[in-house]
């Protein structure tokens, strides 16, 4: 028995060895990965690595608010309209903290539900982004109020001390995002202020100049990575629709301060008619993306009550598909599933159902069910 027992517990160091020294090659490879913060999770590099390279053979499926409600429920553990129609859940959760003064963000969810569906998300091998619809700083309304407020919240401004109580808050809940035995982080994508190529929000153009916008957006990074020591963020820059990279780059913080390049587009998938520019957008931001070595993402689209039946696959997908470099983005969201007039996936008996079925079953578009382990460091 002794002999039995010392070749087990030698075996037992060898693997112990050989194990180490995997994990001494995926540190490294995981440590080339230049990001936003130097000091970024694991996870969160090996989320990033994953993005990249899922973008070069698909694109994951992303929803917002997936499992806080949809068309008819509300708060139904494990429920989702994606999952209730095609049987999948997305590959991406979106969420947003809007009002997280409050007890609820803006489109009613709480806060402590949100954060255990986020984890839920994580769990399940999903990825989370977050958005902030934010109230204005500087005149207490919403975020379509455009009383001018970023020059009043930057370090010299009046507000300054009231948009550092936000960014505290919003500190708080990430940290509170943690998983299993050990408080995994759960890494998050980030994506403030966005749309501000457009005039309806207060940060938008128009209501600030874009050297204050640039501004803000590093003066945000700066205190959550490095005041609030949040490790476990990748930055999103996301605009509205655009005309040419140029337009695109114009409000455009710098490499060091964004790990996403990303844009939101209702405007172009309407019809098939409405097309082309939404190609080219698609195709001109994978290529900003590129040159930077930075991930590419259709952050926000989608049309409202999907109207035209065959509209995932004709006009989204034949969309994204069409152009080789367009094709490499690496998540498309679509927004949320409020009620039957206010709603971007379909639900049980929606007229686009069997479309979107088709949609999810075509091997380019990958769903929870399809998703590779997006946090660990991708096989090659």
């Amino acid at each position: 028995m002794r002999g039995k027992k010392l070749t087990v517990w030698l075996l037992f160091i060898g693997c112990g060895i050989s194990g180490h020294a995997q994990n001494v090659k995926t540190d490294a490879a995981l440590n080339t990965v230049k990001l936003v913060d130097p000091k970024a999770t694991k996870k969160t590099r090996a989320l990033y690595l994953n993005l990249q390279d899922i973008a070069r053979r698909g694109v994951l499926f992303g929803h917002q608010d997936d499992l806080a409600y949809g068309v008819n429920w509300k708060n139904e553990d494990g429920r989702s309209d994606v999952k209730d129609v095609c049987g999948a859940y997305p590959a991406v959760f979106g969420w947003d903290v809007g009002k997280i003064v409050d007890d609820q963000n803006i489109d009613s969810i709480n806060f402590q539900n949100m954060k255990k569906w986020i984890i839920t998300a994580f769990k399940m091998g999903g990825i989370n982004t977050i958005s902030w619809h934010m109230d204005n700083p500087v005149s207490g309304g919403n975020s379509w109020d455009t009383t001018r407020a970023v020059a009043g919240i930057l370090p010299d401004g009046t507000h300054h001390s009231t948009y550092r109580t936000k960014l505290d808050l919003f500190a708080t809940f990430v940290k509170e995002l943690k998983s299993g035995l050990f408080g995994t982080k759960v890494p998050i994508i980030f994506r403030p202020f966005h749309e501000h190529t457009g005039h309806w929000f207060w940060w938008g153009d128009d209501h600030c100049s874009k050297e204050e916008y640039v501004k803000l957006w590093r003066f945000t990074v700066h205190y959550l990575r490095d005041v609030k020591g949040l490790n476990n963020i990748l930055y999103a820059y996301s605009t509205d629709v655009f005309t040419s990279s140029e337009e695109y780059l114009d409000y455009y913080p710098g490499d060091d301060y964004v790990d996403i390049l990303a844009f939101d587009d209702y405007k172009g998938i309407k019809s098939a008619a409405d097309t082309a520019g939404f190609i080219q957008r698609l195709k001109a931001v994978v290529q900003l993306a590129e040159e930077k070595n930075k991930v590419a993402a259709l952050s926000e689209t989608g049309l409202e009550a999907i109207g035209i039946q065959e509209w995932w696959t004709r006009i989204l997908l034949e969309s994204i598909k069409s152009d080789p470099v367009a094709s490499r983005i690496a998540y498309v969201l679509v927004w949320r599933n409020a009620n039957t007039k206010h709603h971007y996936a379909p639900y049980p008996g929606h007229s686009s159902s069997e479309d979107f079925i088709k949609f999810h079953n075509d091997p380019f578009t990958l769903f929870e069910d399809d998703l590779p382990r997006v946090y660990a460091r991708p096989k090659k």
